[in-house]
């Protein structure tokens, strides 16, 4: 690496960095050269001109990276959403990896120059198609491979193959990365493509709209600090990216041995001492899943991946970090889990008990929980900026709510029974196999749920009226505790201020 390499810089240069964009403000610089007048010699002042010369702000530099394996139905519409942008890439890269469809094709039609003038700005770009045929290295072989094909560009942009982009994203994205140079890598703002036919479907895109809102207002409420800068549309800044692979001896800077890649550079991107951040304003449409194995295959790798993050000594090479500040989301996550399975299976329960002996009186006070829940869900989908009549009713019914809770609690028991097993199973392997109809590893959950209910079931039978009433006498007023718990911290999610973002 030299210093003649455009792009390449030392950690001790300065060098603001210009947006391409209207929008911009005015940038605070440097005072003109002083009148020198005490110099000895033409050397000295040429020689410190041209220092100053080589510091001069100008326009920053994006190469866009879209790691693909079998995306044909999606690609075109992602890379129209690129040359769509009003701040278009410097080049585009298509980096196609397994596959075994039509993508190769397809993105190739894309390929060549392409020009676009916003506002009297012109803009041009390049789109290239890498095939890279078999890859052991799957998602992360063919991000490295960006990364190498990005070196002298000031940031890359990270974009799915099934990621569209609102049409000025990448020029917000920008925007906020310039201004504050602190920032190592900045996500934009998920949210589910909505468009999607059936009723299961549209539930299950529902349920996961639900979930990313729910996810980015906590990032936003937190200093807009995010603890993933998730793959989907996320733009590094590539001295963060050089930065990690020193510190960490990398010789690329997505590692390859974690279930989540994008998690784990996230906390080395803040171990060497950049920020992480989401947008408060750029916007990304991610590809739903659209059927319970599908959903099953993708949430038990992230939540595999996020354990095995913060599980101490886990992997020789890549050590856990509990107490890691990008981590305490996910701490929270786990914990708040753990708190539904308890207080609703341990509801189900005594209900069941209660009923078998005529034991069950109703008290009114039970509905506030879910009261609290609707009103909850319902502010969270008033708070989406593209919310539709089936997010509203999604939360205000309540039912479709439940339902998928119950079926994140599944995913959420299926990745700690594979951690605590220590299986070694490729969770890449599994979420691409069920994306294809493949596997049924999706209804391990419900089998569980129905043993642990037929076994409580037998066992209760089992005991005398006397230790039942016992059981009952201490079981509801534990579980009354847990949901008064439950329903205190709903509270201070909903009364709390959103600062005007929108998710």
């Amino acid at each position: 690496m030299t210093d003649t390499v455009p792009g390449f810089r030392r950690a001790s240069d300065r060098q603001k960095l210009l947006p391409r964009s209207a929008r911009a403000g005015q940038l605070a610089l440097p005072p003109a050269t002083p009148q020198l007048t005490d110099l000895e010699t033409v050397e000295t002042v040429s020689g410190e001109l041209a220092a100053r010369a080589a510091n001069a702000p100008r326009h920053a530099t994006i190469s866009c990276i879209i790691p693909c394996y079998n995306e044909q139905d999606t690609i075109a519409d992602v890379l129209k959403s690129l040359l769509a942008q009003t701040r278009l890439p410097d080049v585009i890269h298509v980096i196609i990896n397994n596959t075994d469809d039509d993508t190769p094709e397809i993105a190739r039609s894309f390929e060549g120059e392409h020009t676009r003038s916003v506002k009297g700005e012109e803009f041009v770009t390049h789109i290239h198609v890498h095939d890279m045929g078999v890859n052991p290295d799957k998602k992360v072989g063919a991000l490295n491979y960006g990364y190498f094909l990005s070196r002298g560009y000031d940031f890359i942009l990270g974009v799915d193959g099934d990621t569209t982009l609102a049409r000025d994203a990448v020029e917000r994205l920008e925007l906020e990365m310039t201004d504050d140079p602190r920032i190592g890598g900045l996500s934009a703002i998920y949210t589910i493509d909505k468009n999607r036919k059936g009723l299961m479907a549209r539930f299950l895109v529902a349920g996961q709209r639900a979930q990313f809102a729910a996810f980015n207002m906590d990032n936003l409420l937190r200093g807009r600090n995010m603890a993933v800068l998730g793959g989907q549309c996320s733009l590094f800044n590539m001295r963060a990216l050089e930065m990690v692979m020193v510190r960490h001896h990398q010789q690329a800077p997505w590692v390859r041995d974690s279930e989540v890649e994008d998690s784990k550079l996230s906390l080395q991107i803040k171990d060497a001492g950049y920020s992480t951040k989401i947008s408060a304003t750029a916007r990304a449409f991610v590809g739903p899943m659209t059927n319970l194995r599908a959903l099953h295959g993708q949430q038990v790798k992230w939540n595999f991946g996020a354990i095995d993050l913060f599980w101490p000594g886990q992997r020789g090479d890549s050590k856990g970090q509990p107490l890691h500040p990008n981590l305490r989301l996910r701490w929270f996550e786990n914990i708040s889990m753990a708190f539904n399975i308890a207080s609703r299976l341990g509801f189900l329960l005594l209900l069941v008990a209660a009923l078998s002996i005529d034991a069950f009186v109703f008290n009114p006070i039970w509905l506030i929980p879910p009261a609290v829940a609707i009103l909850l869900n319902l502010r969270l989908a008033l708070a989406m900026k593209d919310k539709s009549a089936s997010d509203l009713l999604y939360a205000a019914l309540m039912v479709p709510a439940e339902l998928y809770m119950w079926i994140r609690m599944g995913h959420f028991v299926s990745a700690w029974a594979q951690f605590l097993a220590k299986t070694d199973q490729d969770n890449w392997a599994a979420q691409a196999n069920a994306e294809k109809g493949k596997g049924s590893a999706y209804v391990m959950p419900l089998i569980v749920l129905l043993a642990i209910m037929g076994g409580a079931v037998f066992a209760w039978t089992q005991q005398s009226v006397g230790v039942q009433s016992a059981i009952l006498s201490l079981g509801w007023p534990i579980l009354y505790i847990a949901t008064i718990a439950q329903t205190i911290f709903m509270l201070r999610k909903l009364v709390r201020r959103h600062r005007g973002f929108a998710v």
